[in-house]
């Protein structure tokens, strides 16, 4: 076996069996939290208003209300808030940008000094820095990650954000109705389907965090529980003040 296989072996081992937990979640974290979010959120006010005495076809009628007001204000949330980082960001690649066209080899020091201060030989940070910024899209790239901690290549997508957080809340607040399109005239399925909907999504964050399935199981649904007795306590108070 050559030097080189004998290094590449257990490279090449190392690379098939060592893997990370992904800690960004990708899609999956905002994607349960927002069903979360309508679940806690529309449960918590469908025991409110059946707190106060209200029929069956109100209950309903304020969790579809729910449904579609919470829906619709995380989707206008989440655009407003993906657009404005996004509108930022670019901004500040033009910054960038308009840097690297007047000032290239300041540009091309602080690259440098970059890739010194992280224990590359002073020449050979030079050399590298000089081979990167020979392509000016390639430099702005460089320069995005190592200043800015961003990738242009892949900037998040307002409209994405919007579908995607209004169809996880619309997810999340449908399950306590259901119980009630299906024919139910009591509360407690609905918020027994809540509850479990609760303990389910805990379980599946427990895939992105260190904590065990049961353990973040059982704290979201302790959350909503909470969350659902508060407002039947306060449907009541407010329904015998009123009454």
């Amino acid at each position: 076996m050559s030097v080189l296989e004998a290094v590449a072996a257990p490279h090449i081992a190392h690379r098939d069996n060592h893997t990370h937990r992904d800690v960004n979640g990708g899609w999956l974290r905002p994607a349960v939290f927002g069903a979360m979010d309508g679940l806690v959120s529309n449960v918590a006010l469908m025991t409110g208003v059946a707190g106060g005495a209200a029929s069956s076809e109100t209950i309903v009628i304020a969790g579809l209300a729910g449904l579609a007001a919470g829906a619709f204000s995380m989707a206008a949330g989440e655009y407003t808030s993906v657009a404005s980082q996004r509108e930022l960001v670019l901004a500040e690649l033009d910054v960038e940008r308009r840097e690297l066209h007047k000032h290239p080899a300041d540009e091309l020091a602080e690259l440098a000094a970059l890739y010194e201060s992280r224990g590359v030989e002073p020449k050979l940070a030079m050399e590298v820095a000089m081979q990167l910024s020979r392509d000016p899209e390639q430099a702005l790239e460089i320069h995005a990650r190592e200043e800015l901690g961003i990738d242009p290549s892949d900037l998040p997508s307002p409209v994405v954000a919007a579908v995607s957080s209004f169809g996880s809340f619309a997810l999340g607040a449908l399950l306590p109705l259901l119980p009630y399109l299906l024919g139910a005239t009591s509360l407690w399925p609905a918020v027994l389907l809540a509850l479990l909907g609760l303990f389910a999504c805990g379980a599946v964050v427990a895939r992105v965090t260190a904590r065990s399935w049961w353990y973040s199981g059982l704290r979201q649904l302790f959350l909503g529980a909470a969350a659902a007795g508060v407002t039947y306590a306060l449907g009541i108070a407010f329904g015998t003040a009123l009454g």
